[in-house]
């Protein structure tokens, strides 16, 4: 059967023997790894020795009682999660014991679906918290000063070069679809250079009209065209000493794209309507969500102005070919837009996160960020669940959740059909078909090859 996960761990509390053995049975029987006491003081040598998500504890012990070991368990453990026992006429205290930090309480005498269920949704609220910390602490280790996250073998890729060609004073050109980063490449390079200590300046080449890019990129003198009443600097010298990032570079016209060569040659340009030569010691950095090499065959970009940029080539990857990433990037997202809103929310529900999973991304890690921020907005409680994605990503994925399976056949066959089935989700990704089916990566590799 699929699994070779750790079993939850479980410890139980209670000075009535009978009962205690009792549940350590039906815990046992319902897959915990189970231990259990008869007081709060070994219940709290226990927790110091192991982790354990659950405890299961009863409110009157003689000594330290549940009150007394809920509110040090808080103190010590606060991400384990506690459910309290009581008798019908102590519910006043197991209401305060919610108030304390206790995640549920359940009546004696206990009913055995009542009890396992409340300790299921314990454990699951237990381990979901800890993998969204353990995700927290991954972000952590590889996020950059400009978010450029990412431990996918694409990514990684892509982060080995610009560590190669920070340091060098070499053109680079930046590939990729629109919203997968190019811009935070163009930073990361310019942060790892030499020129971090000079002024990094950013143009849309997409976003100016083309009556006003030439005095964008080269600044102006006064009277040379109507309404400029004084010397203008462009990008270029603003740039000067560091780094200049000529975004969507394909969308320069023609006139443009020769000029912008010659500068690139001779480090060299002239102010619009001026004569004087001028010298700028600039690190060009250029990109672009066309293929500048099809725009080179049609005609529509210089041929040479294409090679002088492409000495280097950096191609993003769509968030779709690194849905590894998806998981990281989004517990950024949280975080951020969570700061943002001044709302507490920390974890993201596992729901929810396998909805983002499946999702094709085809606006990339900005379709990706606007869906956190949504989700974030709209979250009443402290954990995303799935109805807090916008609609577009949660019935995009719905029929991908579901295969029909005959009356009948064998377990095994049943087994091998999900693997298969996810597999062609995450588009043969046997990592990431391992984190959605729960189990180890070396499972997925070796039902695949038996």
């Amino acid at each position: 059967m699929l699994g070779e996960t750790d079993k939850p761990k479980l410890l139980v509390v209670d000075d009535d023997t009978a009962a205690l053995e009792s549940l350590l049975q039906i815990f046992e029987i319902e897959g915990f790894e189970v231990t259990g006491v008869s007081d709060g003081t070994a219940a709290l040598e226990a927790l110091r020795a192991d982790e354990y998500g659950v405890v299961l504890s009863d409110l009157r012990m003689p000594g330290m009682d549940g009150m007394d070991l809920l509110k040090t368990i808080k103190t010590l453990k606060p991400d384990t999660e506690v459910v309290i026992m009581t008798a019908f006429g102590t519910i006043e205290k197991a209401v305060e014991a919610m108030r304390e930090g206790a995640y549920d309480f359940v009546t004696k005498p206990l009913k055995r679906p009542l009890v396992v269920r409340s300790v299921r949704r314990a454990q699951e609220k237990a381990s979901l918290r800890a993998e969204n910390l353990a995700l927290r602490a991954q972000l952590e280790a590889v996020a950059s000063e400009r978010n450029l996250i990412g431990t996918s073998a694409a990514m990684r890729r892509v982060l080995d070069v610009i560590s190669q060609v920070a340091p060098a004073s070499t053109t680079i050109l930046i590939q990729g679809e629109s919203g997968t980063g190019k811009e935070l490449v163009a930073r990361s390079i310019h942060r790892q250079s030499n020129r971090s200590q000079g002024p990094f300046v950013a143009i849309n080449c997409a976003a100016i009209p083309a009556t006003l890019i030439e005095s964008e990129l080269f600044g102006h003198e006064r009277g040379a065209f109507t309404g400029a009443f004084s010397r203008r600097e462009g990008r270029f010298k603003l740039a000067d000493g560091g780094t200049l990032f000529l975004d969507e570079i394909a969308d320069l016209d023609p006139f443009m794209q020769a000029k912008l060569l010659r500068v690139l040659q001779e480090g060299e340009y002239q102010r619009l309507g001026g004569s004087q030569t001028l010298k700028v010691d600039v690190r060009v950095l250029a990109s672009t969500n066309k293929p500048l090499l099809e725009q080179v065959k049609a005609g529509a970009f210089r041929e040479d102005l294409f090679y002088r940029l492409n000495v280097i080539a950096i191609q993003m990857p769509p968030l779709r070919e690194r849905m590894e990433d998806v998981a990281l990037l989004a517990q950024h997202f949280l975080a951020k837009f969570a700061d943002k809103n001044r709302k507490d929310i920390r974890t993201i529900s596992r729901d929810a996160m396998e909805l983002l999973m499946m999702h094709d991304w085809p606006g990339n890690v900005r379709e990706l960020e606007n869906t956190l921020e949504h989700a974030v907005v709209l979250s009443r409680g402290d954990t995303i669940r799935a109805e807090d994605l916008p609609d577009l990503v949660a019935s995009d994925t719905t029929a991908k959740q579901y295969m029909t399976i005959q009356l009948g056949t064998p377990l095994e066959d049943i087994e091998q059909q999900v693997i298969q089935q996810t597999l062609r989700f995450t588009k043969g990704n046997k990592r990431l078909a391992a984190q959605l089916l729960g189990i180890a990566t070396r499972t997925v590799y070796r039902k695949v090859e038996s």
